[in-house]
């Protein structure tokens, strides 16, 4: 007799349904797992027997086989390992099939049948919902995650017992009620902690409202870290939508401490960072810091300091807000729409440029240009705001008011948000940093006196047609967060002071 279990495999972060069959036969007594199982998925008949054992069931003395279907699809993880039980128990009539068809079921078993958490259970409580099942069956420690989605029952077990006694109908148990997510939260630090550095303060909050890219230069201890730090303080909340999306990729990447995402990620990964760790990949295919940074910032501190192959591979999600992997075993694709936040130091010892009394570099030409040699035209291309960060000085240090509130900040970002959603209302893009060359004929109209100064800077500086773009972009947030319909000169001129520092790059 053939028995079949619903669960789930995880592609990228796609939920994908797989029916667990197995068939208890004649032969010597084992268990075999077909279906393009990994390593974890085979030893997960060690487990489910010793847990069928101790929870005091029969183990049949058959032939044991598992398929995992679909055959072409691979199965990772210890996810199996609950359905697979459920199968082998209903092979010999233990298990009546009738509940079990209405529900999607995935759990990892401990040797005594207690049911432990898993990964990806977000993508399938919303596979259950789209293929229209009643509900999920899912263990205790996933369930406020299960219950983000609406409109599917979220079944809670502890051990294997209950799971055959409510199948069995000897054992109700209430479905969990969907948590209100906490959306009210502080965080520990603030725009208004920073002393000085206006001109920083000012091109984040533009950044943050046009979804802007941003690079700071600066000398080391100028604050710029501080100022990357502060910018998740002045975005507007996650929106609910917001936050399934990036507790889906959280989930997948098992990061379960920090699920549900409530506030916007900020990801600083290190500068020995590998290309896998940053754009994803790996064996098993997972989302890298691009993809734990979508809705989020992504910060690399010391960006001269990363592997040229590492800061290569942001290309595509810095342009489409996605990445695709291919690799041998498949090819898959992780959201990645991000801020993205760089700093770097001007040379080797951080002082080129900013040489004062105290502090002079001592690089030489061939050494500058090899420390920055490493960031790339077409990266430094996709950044929009190009800024110096000086070291503060000491008069206004002695300042102990600190700056605008963060509070107060979010507050015009959301208004500029609100101006772009009603923008692009029936569009494809959300952001002023999104526009191509159609929309931005359409939506940046600029005053005569604004155009006669693009049109000069575009003569004495030399703007290439991808400048002028990113600067009649820029302008447009500018004028959004004035809550001007057209671009002024001014807004043109403000633009113009954040190309990139040329006497450096």
């Amino acid at each position: 007799m053939v028995f079949t279990v619903r669960s789930f495999a995880v592609v990228g972060i796609e939920g994908v349904e797989v029916k667990v069959e197995v068939d208890a036969g004649r032969g010597l007594p084992g268990t075999v797992i077909v279906g393009l199982p990994d390593s974890a998925v085979k030893e997960s008949k060690e487990r489910v027997k010793a847990a069928i054992v101790n929870s005091g069931y029969p183990f049949p003395a058959k032939k044991i086989v598992v398929n995992l279907a679909p055959a072409d699809v691979k199965k990772e993880g210890t996810l199996y390992d609950l359905p697979i039980a459920i199968g082998i128990l209903g092979s010999v009539g233990m298990v009546f099939p009738e509940k079990l068809n209405d529900y999607i079921v995935a759990g990892e078993l401990g040797l005594k049948g207690e049911v432990g958490r898993i990964k990806g259970i977000l993508s399938a409580a919303i596979l259950a919902k789209e293929k229209g099942f009643k509900g999920i069956i899912v263990p205790e420690g996933n369930v406020e995650e299960a219950t983000l989605i609406d409109g599917i029952e979220v079944i809670p077990v502890k051990n294997l017992v209950e799971v055959v006694s409510f199948l069995n109908g000897d054992l109700e148990i209430e479905p969990a009620r969907k948590r209100e997510i906490d959306t009210k939260y502080e965080f520990e630090v603030d725009m208004s902690d920073i002393v000085g550095q206006y001109q920083a303060k000012r091109a984040l909050e533009i950044a943050a409202a046009g979804h802007h890219n941003l690079f700071m230069i600066g000398p080391p201890g100028s604050g710029k870290t501080m100022l990357a730090r502060r910018l998740p303080t002045i975005m507007p909340p996650m929106c609910e939508e917001e936050i399934v999306e990036t507790t889906k990729i959280y989930s997948v990447a098992g990061l379960f401490s920090e699920i549900p995402v409530v506030k916007r990620s900020f990801r600083s990964p290190h500068s020995g960072t590998s290309e896998v760790a940053l754009i994803g990949g790996g064996a098993s295919l997972k989302p890298g810091e691009v993809s734990l940074s979508h809705n989020g910032v992504l910060f690399l501190d010391e960006m001269a300091e990363f592997k040229r192959s590492a800061l290569e591979a942001l290309r595509q999600p810095l342009e489409d807000g996605f990445v695709t992997i291919s690799r041998a075993s498949g090819t898959v694709t992780f959201p990645a729409n991000l801020s993205l936040i760089a700093a770097s130091n001007p040379c080797p010892c951080g002082f080129k440029g900013f040489e004062d009394e105290n502090h002079y570099c001592r690089c030489s030409p061939s050494q500058v240009k090899k420390y920055l040699g490493k960031i790339s035209g077409p990266i430094m291309d996709r950044i929009d705001i190009h800024i110096t960060v000086p070291a503060v000085k000491p008069e206004e240090l002695k300042n102990r008011k600190g700056g605008e509130a963060s509070e107060k900040i979010r507050e015009r970002i959301i208004s500029a948000h609100e101006i772009q959603k009603k923008r692009f209302e029936n569009l494809k893009i959300n952001f002023n940093s999104q526009m191509g060359r159609r929309e931005i004929l359409k939506f940046c109209k600029l005053e005569e006196g604004a155009e006669e100064l693009l049109n000069s800077a575009v003569k004495s500086l030399g703007l290439s047609a991808r400048a002028y773009s990113r600067v009649l972009k820029l302008s447009r947030t500018i004028a959004d967060l004035s809550g001007s319909d057209l671009i002024t000169r001014v807004h043109v001129a403000e633009a113009l002071s954040y190309r990139p520092v040329e006497d450096v790059f």
